[in-house]
């Protein structure tokens, strides 16, 4: 399965926000099935209108 995170980026972000905030293994893999999931209804999306590239709208 293909990782699409760079979890130092995440864990970048999440410091960003609260610089005490630690990030647990569960959440990468819980964000990780999320924007799979974003992607595969945006890929539908496209399709239905008969699109080859993602949009912004898409999303």
């Amino acid at each position: 399965m293909v990782e699409l995170l760079v979890k130092s980026k995440v864990k970048e972000f999440v410091s960003s926000i609260d610089k005490d905030m630690r990030v647990s293994p569960e959440f990468y893999e819980a964000l990780e099935a999320e924007v799979k999931a974003l992607i595969e209804k945006a890929v539908k999306r496209a399709q239905a209108e008969g699109r080859k590239t993602l949009y912004a709208r898409h999303v």
